[in-house]
């Protein structure tokens, strides 16, 4: 049986098995489930357990920020740790189960079924019921990150408008959405996140204006952590919309904030309120040939546990 976030079960076949996607509970906070091993996979650093459901964030091989979830696996008395958790997907008319960037479909793509696949020591029978624990600080240290690395972006966005020339999309606050126009990577951190920006021709083209940007940098930094404190001294509760509970179904961060409701799709986890960040901290850098933008941020964490 597979644990529910109200502390409830479910059973495995209400779940779903192998020749459906796998039913992910992370974005209600789930940490241990109960659920049912459908498929083993060899996999590099080990074997590949596919269950039914699973609490388990995996690497999205598409947009790779989030890193997978570690923690152990129980079963009839053997216990193994679950050193990383990856994405897996087949043909769901049949075909081999394959993992990350191996897999040809884009993420969703109907005529595939998605997986968590956990990588493990050694195999797993199929059949077998087993206990899937997360490591809850460490993914208590990613959703700080994660959920740190969204606000930024609206924080940069607000900061950056003015530097628009023409009109283009905007972010669910209103502003100019640079965030999305203009990041080519970003990678969550315990705590925290880099972001990197592109900004070349094609950007300026699209009505960015970055002169003087380098000079205006601190300034920058300095209207974003302003804004990032008052959000957070509103310790606005956080939370994650998806039409279903499948791997790959579409789910949004949704967060009522001064300006309005802002909504991000996104895959991966975050913390309950936004108070439990504690403080955010940005530090902006800029190439010297001026065509690259890179911002870390930094969550205290002072209203929860930190490593």
């Amino acid at each position: 049986m597979t644990e529910t976030a109200g502390g409830g079960f479910a059973s495995v076949e209400e779940m779903g098995d192998f020749g459906g996607s796998t039913q992910v509970t992370f974005p209600q906070g789930d940490v241990t489930a109960w659920s049912r091993v459908v498929e083993t996979v060899r996999v590099d650093g080990g074997q590949g357990v596919v269950t039914a459901a699973s609490p388990f964030h995996p690497l999205d091989p598409s947009w790779p920020d989030q890193p997978g979830d570690t923690g152990l696996l129980q079963s009839d008395g053997l216990e193994m740790k679950i050193v990383d958790c990856v994405t897996g997907a087949a043909e769901a008319s049949g075909g081999p189960l394959l993992i990350g960037s191996d897999i040809p479909a884009r993420r969703g793509d109907p005529a595939w079924d998605w997986v968590v696949v956990h990588v493990v020591e050694r195999s797993v029978p199929v059949g077998a019921d087993v206990r899937l624990m997360v490591d809850a600080d460490r993914r208590n240290a990613l959703s700080a990150g994660h959920t740190g690395c969204h606000l930024m972006a609206l924080a940069l966005n607000a900061a950056l408008a003015g530097r628009w020339r023409k009109d283009v999309p905007a972010d669910g606050l209103g502003h100019p959405d640079f965030d999305r126009a203009a990041v080519t990577r970003s990678r969550i951190v315990r705590d925290g996140s880099v972001d990197t920006y592109r900004i070349g021709k094609s950007l300026r083209k699209k009505g960015f204006d970055a002169d003087g940007l380098a000079a205006a940098l601190p300034a920058v930094a300095g209207h974003m952590e302003d804004r990032l404190a008052a959000w957070i001294a509103t310790d606005a509760p956080i939370s994650i919309a998806a039409p279903d509970p499948g791997l790959a179904a579409l789910r949004r961060w949704r967060c009522a904030l001064p300006e309005g409701t802002a909504e991000i799709p996104c895959g991966g986890t975050h913390l309950t309120h936004l108070g439990d960040l504690g403080t955010l901290t940005v530090a902006l850098e800029l190439s010297e040939a001026g065509d690259e933008l890179v911002v870390e941020t930094r969550a205290s964490g002072t209203a929860r546990l930190t490593p």
